[in-house]
C-alpha cells in the first residue's frame, strides 16, 4: 500500500511524538559474519598475528529481515548509523599509541616465581626461572604482535607486586631484578584503613549489603560504631592468622550479615540497625578463639 506525502508526514509526526514505539515493523539488518574457525599455535591466539574476523570485512554483508518494534528498530538503526562514522583504523592507531606511550601493565604474585631461588634447577623451579626469562625481554623492551597491531615494550611501566612471604626479592633472577629497580615496601593495613574500605568506595562491602537487602524490601544502616567493630576484627585477625589484607572484610562481613540475609523476608517493610553491639554478637568468641577463626574467618 502506498503512502502519499501528507501521510508520511503525518507518520512521521507520530513517530517523533512517540506514538509509534509499539508498532510492529520489518527492518533490514546486517549481521557481522562471524567465524567459527579456531586456531592455536604455540604462541596462542594472541600471538598467532591474525583477527579471523577481519578477513570477512571486504566481503559484502546481505542483510536479513528482523521483526521487531519502532523502539527495538531505533536502537538498532542508531548503532548502524554511530558504526558507519567511526574510522575503526584510526581508532586502533590511537589505541596502540596511547598504550605504548602511558600504558601499565601489573605483575601480581611475582613471589611465585621467586620460590625456591635460582639455584633451584629441577621440579617446578625450571617452569618458573623459565618464565622469569620470557619476562626479561618485555620488560627491557620489545615488540609484541597483538590482534590490533604491534606494540611496543619500550615506554610501558611495568609493576610487579607479591606478598614474599615464602620467598624475597633477592631470590629473583638477578637479571629481573635488575630490570625492576625500583622497590618499595608496603605496610599492612590499619584499622582506620578498613573503615575508609567500608565506606569510602562507590561499591563499598557497606553500600553492596545495603543494595542487597533493599531488593528483599529491607532497609539497612550502618552505625559508624558498628563499622569500627568490623574494621576491628578484620585487623586483629589479620594480625593473628595470615594476612590476607582486605580480602577479611569480606569473610567478617559475611560472618556479620549471615542471619539477617537468610531472614530477610522476616523483615520486609522494615529498618534494621547493625550496630557495635550487634557485630560484637555476631563475632563473639570467634576472634578470641583464633584456632577456630582459622576456618571459619
Amino acid at each position: 500500500m502506498e503512502v502519499g506525502e501528507g501521510g508520511r508526514e503525518r507518520l512521521r509526526e507520530r513517530l517523533r511524538a512517540g506514538g509509534l514505539e509499539d508498532v510492529w515493523v520489518e527492518i533490514p539488518v546486517r549481521e557481522p559474519l562471524a567465524p567459527q574457525i579456531e586456531i592455536f599455535s604455540e604462541a596462542g591466539m594472541e600471538q598467532f598475528g591474525i583477527d579471523l574476523s577481519q578477513l570477512f570485512a571486504g566481503f559484502p554483508v546481505p542483510p536479513k529481515l528482523k521483526r521487531m518494534t519502532v523502539r527495538e528498530a531505533r536502537q538498532v538503526l542508531r548503532e548502524e548509523a554511530i558504526d558507519r562514522l567511526v574510522n575503526q583504523e584510526e581508532i586502533r592507531r590511537q589505541g596502540i599509541k596511547l598504550a605504548e606511550e602511558s600504558g601499565i601493565i601489573f605483575i601480581d604474585e611475582i613471589d611465585k616465581l621467586a620460590l625456591g631461588g635460582p639455584e633451584e634447577r629441577y621440579g617446578p623451579g625450571v617452569s618458573r626461572q623459565g618464565v622469569q626469562r620470557d619476562l626479561l625481554p618485555l620488560l627491557e623492551g620489545t615488540t609484541v604482535r597483538t590482534r590490533h597491531g604491534t606494540v611496543s615494550t619500550e615506554n610501558i611501566l611495568f609493576i610487579a607486586a607479591g606478598a614474599f612471604t615464602l620467598a624475597k626479592p633477592s631470590d629473583l633472577m638477578p637479571e629481573l631484578q635488575g630490570r625492576l629497580p625500583i622497590r618499595v615496601e608496603l605496610h599492612p593495613l590499619s584499622e582506620e584503613h578498613f573503615q575508609r574500605i567500608l565506606t569510602e568506595p562507590e561499591d563499598a562491602l557497606t553500600k553492596q549489603y545495603k543494595a542487597l537487602l533493599a531488593t528483599e524490601g529491607v532497609e539497612l544502616e550502618f552505625t559508624p560504631d558498628a563499622v569500627a567493630e568490623i574494621a576491628r576484627a578484620a585487623a586483629r585477625l589479620n594480625r593473628a592468622l595470615e594476612d590476607i589484607g582486605a580480602r577479611r572484610l569480606i569473610t567478617v562481613m559475611e560472618k556479620v550479615m549471615e542471619e539477617l540475609s537468610f531472614s530477610a523476608d522476616e523483615h520486609v517493610g522494615k529498618r534494621v540497625v547493625i550496630d557495635g553491639e550487634y557485630v560484637r554478637t555476631r563475632l563473639q568468641g570467634l576472634t578470641e578463639d583464633l584456632e577456630l577463626s582459622r576456618y571459619i574467618l
